[in-house]
């Protein structure tokens, strides 16, 4: 499904001040914000309704920390609301932090692949927006390029079981605006909470 994103004279002005939130995870107890020292990295993935998203990655027990937020759109420090309206180019975004000596980034874009169905455009599954859209937002040129590498033997994968090309944009990540405190690890908070997450039941072959 094609949405057409905002333009810059028809998004939303957003704000300059970030929104505050717990710099603590719900379950693992590690900051969300953390100061990245040598040993952490950091890695962001669209994958749809980042409630559900973001517990695929949690529930790995060699990651470090997560958060959601929105990526990829033009309005500074929207609010959940105004990312829902379409109109600031954002899309849902789970941040995964991790020690790449305990974590291998191709283990992290394994989850991301199995975790939804890529090749639906601006949606996925029955929640549709340009803010469910499939994107990788890289922080290396290693990371950019194992991304791409997947990719292309993802969709090889999928086209041989009948699906569409993949829709994932991948792309150099862009500034990071964490989402509402309430938002973060929702599912833990909330366990009966609403997760539209669902993969193609496809292995990725990275």
């Amino acid at each position: 499904m094609q949405i057409p994103l905002p333009t810059e004279e028809q998004a939303l002005p957003g704000r300059e001040d970030s929104v505050k939130i717990t710099n603590s995870h719900f379950i693992l107890n590690n900051p969300i914000i953390p100061n990245l020292d040598e040993n952490i990295e950091c890695a962001d993935f669209a994958l749809g309704c980042f409630w559900g998203a973001e517990r695929k990655f949690w529930e790995n027990a060699k990651v470090y920390s997560t958060a959601v937020g929105y990526m990829g759109g033009i309005t500074p420090n929207a609010s959940y609301e105004e990312v829902c309206s379409g109109l600031t180019g954002h899309t849902e975004t789970v941040r995964v932090f991790f020690n790449p000596k305990e974590l291998n980034y191709k283990d992290l874009l394994k989850i991301f692949w199995e975790s939804h169905d890529p090749t639906q455009g601006m949606r996925q599954g029955n929640d549709v927006g340009t803010q469910y859209r499939s994107a990788i937002f890289t922080h290396s040129d290693s990371q950019n390029n194992l991304a791409k590498e997947s990719l292309s033997l993802y969709n090889s994968e999928l086209n041989s079981k009948g699906y569409p090309e993949i829709t994932t944009e991948i792309r150099e990540a862009p500034e990071f605006f964490y989402a509402e405190d309430y938002h973060q690890q929702y599912l833990a908070k909330n366990p009966n909470g609403y997760c539209g997450i669902g993969g193609t039941g496809i292995s990725c072959p990275i």
